[in-house]
C-alpha cells in the first residue's frame, strides 16, 4: 500500500515533504532541465536582496571532510529582475514556491515583502535571518531572539495573510529554542532549521584561509547531527509548529530522522550539486522506509521518537482499534 506522502506549511498543502533549500536550486530553471518541478513538494528559491548582488570574491567554496564550506555572500539579482523574470516563469507553470529573502536591515525586509505580498506565484516567504545586521555592528539577526522577532514582525505585518511566513533560524545560537519562541511570537507560521554553522578551513599548501572571506557556512552530512539536535530541541518546545528539517539531507534515512525528531519536510542542498535527482531519490526512499516500518501516512511518523520508550507508536495504535 502507497503511503500517504502530503504535508503542510501551515494550511499549504505539499505533496510530498522534501523541498530544495535555499541557494541550491536557483529559481529552479537549473533543475528542469532533469525532472518535473511538479514532483517537489516545493522549490525554496535563493535569498532575493532589494538590490542585485555579485556576492562575494573568490574562492567562496571548499570542500571539507564529509562536507562543504561556502561563501558566496547571496549572489542574485535583486528583487525587480526576480520579479520581472524568475517569479513569472515559476508562477506559469504552477510550481509550488517558497520565496526566501534577505536584508541588512529591519525596513528592507519589510521592503522585500511588501513586493512580494502581491506577486503571484508565491506560495510562501522564508526569511533568511543569517543575515549580517548592518544597524548593529553587522550581527547576524539569527543570534538574537529580539532582532529575529523584529524581523519576523515586519514581514507578517505587511504580507498577505494566506501566505504563511517561514523563519530560517541559525544553530549558532546559545539557545535555538529561545529564538525559535521569540519568532513564533512574532507571527512566524513555520520555522526552518538550520541554517548553515559557521566554519573555516586553511589550505596547507598556500598556509592561507581556504575561502577569501575566511569563514563560510558548513554545510553536507557533518551538519546533520546538529539540525536534528534542533529539530528535536524546538520540536519538544512547540509542538504544534511545523517545521522544515534542512541539514545534510542527503538520503531517506536522513530525511527520516528529522521527521522523526519533528520536523514535517525536509530541505535538500547541498546533495544537488552532485545529484540533480537527489530530491526524487530521497523522497523514494523516504517513501520505502516508511512503508517498511508499517506507515500508510507520513503524518504519523512526525515527532514519533519523541514518544515515551515502550510505548506503541501512534499508526499502530490506530491500526489495533
Amino acid at each position: 500500500m502507497a503511503v500517504d506522502m502530503r504535508t503542510f506549511l501551515a494550511h499549504v498543502e505539499l505533496g510530498n515533504p522534501v523541498m530544495t533549500a535555499a541557494g541550491c536550486a536557483g529559481s529552479g530553471r537549473e533543475l528542469s532541465q532533469f525532472f518535473d518541478l511538479h514532483r517537489l513538494g516545493a522549490l525554496v528559491t535563493q535569498s532575493i536582496t532589494m538590490a542585485p548582488r555579485a556576492g562575494r570574491p573568490t574562492p567562496r567554496m571548499a570542500e571539507t571532510p564529509s562536507g562543504m564550506l561556502n561563501a558566496v555572500g547571496l549572489q542574485g539579482p535583486g528583487i525587480d529582475a526576480f520579479l520581472e523574470r524568475e517569479l513569472p516563469w515559476l508562477a506559469q507553470r504552477g510550481i509550488r514556491t517558497v520565496v526566501s529573502v534577505g536584508g541588512g536591515t529591519v525596513a528592507e525586509y519589510s521592503a522585500l515583502a511588501r513586493r512580494l505580498t502581491d506577486a503571484p506565484g508565491v506560495g510562501a516567504v522564508e526569511v533568511n535571518l543569517n543575515c549580517p545586521n548592518i544597524e548593529d555592528r553587522g550581527r547576524v539577526f539569527a543570534r538574537d531572539p529580539g532582532s529575529s522577532a523584529e524581523v519576523v514582525a515586519s514581514v507578517r505585518s505587511v504580507m498577505r495573510y494566506d501566505v504563511p511566513v517561514i523563519a530560517k533560524l541559525s544553530p549558532d545560537v546559545g539557545d535555538i529554542v529561545a529564538v525559535a519562541r521569540a519568532c513564533v511570537d512574532a507571527g512566524a507560521d513555520v520555522l526552518s532549521m538550520i541554517n548553515n554553522p559557521l566554519g573555516m578551513a586553511i589550505d596547507t599548501a598556500t598556509l592561507r584561509p581556504s575561502l577569501a572571506a575566511v569563514t563560510g557556512g558548513l554545510s553536507g552530512p557533518a551538519v546533520l547531527p546538529v539540525a536534528v539536535r534542533c529539530v528535536w530541541q524546538v520540536h519538544a518546545a512547540l509542538p504544534g509548529v511545523p517545521i522544515v528539517g534542512v541539514g545534510g539531507v542527503m538520503s531517506g534515512r536522513d530525511a527520516f530522522q528529522l521527521i522523526l525528531a519533528g520536523a514535517c519536510a525536509v530541505g535538500v542542498g547541498t546533495a544537488l550539486f552532485h545529484d540533480p535527482y537527489a530530491c526524487l531519490r530521497i523522497e523514494r526512499e523516504l517513501e520505502e522506509l516508511l512503508q517498511a516500518r508499517g506507515f500508510h501516512r507520513l503524518a504519523d511518523a512526525i515527532g514519533l521518537a519523541h514518544r515515551p520508550p515502550g510505548s506503541a507508536p501512534r499508526h499502530l495504535e490506530e491500526s489495533s482499534l
